[in-house]
C-alpha cells in the first residue's frame, strides 16, 4: 500500500512494525473527513458571525445616515466600523477563544480514533 508520493501511509508502517493488527489498518473514511470539515466550517461561521453582523449593522446605520443627510463620503463608515468591531472583539473574544480551544481539544482527542 504505497501512496502517490511513493511512501507508505503511517498506518501501514505501524501495521508492518507490529503496532497495529493487520485488520485495524483502515485509515480515515470519507465520512470522517466530511464530518471534520463540517465542524471546521461551523466553528468558523460561529466565530466570524459577531464581527460580520456588527460590521453589517454599523455599515447599514452609517449608510442610512448618509442617505438622510446626503453626505456622500466613502471613508465616513470606516472609523465607526473599526470601533464597533474592536468593541465586539473585546466582548466576544473570550468566548471565541474558548470555542476554538474546545474544538482543537476535541480534534486532538479524536486523533487516536481516526488512526485506529
Amino acid at each position: 500500500m504505497i501512496s502517490a508520493t511513493g511512501t507508505q501511509p503511517a498506518r501501514a508502517r505501524f501495521a508492518l512494525l507490529g503496532f497495529l493488527k493487520s485488520d485495524e489498518v483502515e485509515g480515515m473514511t470519507d465520512t470522517m473527513v466530511v464530518e471534520i470539515a463540517l465542524q471546521a466550517m461551523t466553528i468558523a461561521a460561529k466565530m466570524s458571525a459577531p464581527v460580520l453582523l456588527t460590521a453589517l449593522a454599523v455599515g447599514f446605520a452609517i449608510s442610512l445616515f448618509q442617505s438622510v443627510t446626503q453626505i456622500q463620503e466613502a471613508t465616513l463608515s470606516f472609523v465607526p466600523k473599526a470601533i464597533a468591531i474592536g468593541a465586539v472583539l473585546l466582548l466576544a473574544g473570550n468566548w471565541m477563544l474558548r470555542e476554538m480551544m474546545t474544538y482543537t481539544t476535541q480534534l486532538f482527542e479524536k486523533i487516536p480514533s481516526l488512526l485506529g
